[in-house]
């Protein structure tokens, strides 16, 4: 196993294409698959499902993620190690919703820190009206948020990232063992809701288009009530890989399922003003994470 082999695997799980990891990264589609292709045969298992719109991780592709993540992470870090002396100073004042601090952010700005040391980055946590508001007014000066939930004129967004959502399942359900279970087939099962963040507004858009109702048990503002939940045999849900662990706080697992149904990914990313010029630490920072997560050079 070498680095290109994580380096591609990380690429088409991120984007979900083997066309499209292979134009990140600007090489060949046929390396993409290749590479992807040997590393299924150096683990012994399968990482991809195949499909018509793209590939899609299995289980053993979704936890091997996690490791091969941080791996490269460590490398890039290491590499980055000439930038600990940058000149660059200043403060930005940035945003974030609740999913974003939790499970996107912390893991960044330590990065940022380390990356450039006399930038101070104030955080803020606030929801996606607020954000809204406060950018168009300049009382923030950059916001890592839910993209796909932000569509206000004066306010650009840059997707970094897309994650999937699944079905969640305690261990053992009846619908570990199946694929493609159908959003009618969940409909008769309780279920448990998350509302932070908007996430119940955005499940029921897929829910109505569908002509389907979930069968909701309990709406709470807590992912980690919702894990504890579904894993505990209370009820099942639809929430996003990003958050998905496989262990409760009990020590429970959780299982993931694919639906029959193109379920919208939950995207991640910057928001700013469309007017006026950043400043140099503001610009920095978004330098950072577009190279981290869009460029071709990147380890991601």
């Amino acid at each position: 196993m070498n680095f290109k082999h994580l380096k591609y695997f990380v690429a088409t799980a991120e984007t979900g294409q083997v066309s499209r990891a292979a134009q990140l990264l600007s090489i060949s589609q046929s390396a993409v698959t290749g590479s992807v292709r040997e590393l299924e045969t150096i683990l012994g298992t399968a990482l991809f499902t195949r499909r018509s719109k793209g590939m899609e991780l299995t289980k053993a592709g979704r936890e091997f993620l996690h490791s091969a993540r941080e791996i490269l992470e460590r490398l890039e870090a290491a590499q980055q190690l000439d930038k600990l002396d940058s000149d660059v100073e200043g403060t930005i004042k940035l945003a974030a919703t609740y999913t974003v601090i939790g499970y996107f952010l912390p893991f960044h700005i330590r990065r940022l820190t380390h990356l450039y040391p006399r930038i101070e980055v104030q955080i803020v946590e606030l929801n996606r009206q607020a954000i809204e508001q406060q950018l168009l007014a300049s009382q923030i000066d950059l916001a890592v948020a839910l993209t796909s939930n932000i569509h206000q004129e004066g306010i650009k967004t840059q997707t970094l990232m897309k994650s999937a959502r699944r079905l969640w399942v305690p261990a053992g359900h009846p619908f570990s063992k199946e694929t493609n279970v159908t959003l009618q087939q969940i409909a008769q099962e309780p279920y448990v809701m998350l509302t932070v963040d908007e996430a119940a507004h955005s499940s029921m858009k897929y829910w109505n288009a569908h002509n389907c109702q979930p069968n909701v048990r309990l709406r709470t503002s807590s992912v980690e009530a919702v894990r504890s939940l579904v894993a505990n045999g209370q009820g099942v849900t639809i929430l996003s890989d990003m958050v998905y662990r496989p262990w409760s706080l009990e020590g429970h697992r959780i299982e993931t399922v694919i639906t029959n149904v193109e379920i919208p990914t939950m995207d991640v990313g910057l928001a700013m003003r469309r007017m006026g010029s950043p400043s140099v630490a503001v610009q920095a920072v978004r330098d950072y994470f577009t190279d981290a997560f869009l460029s071709p050079k990147s380890l991601f």
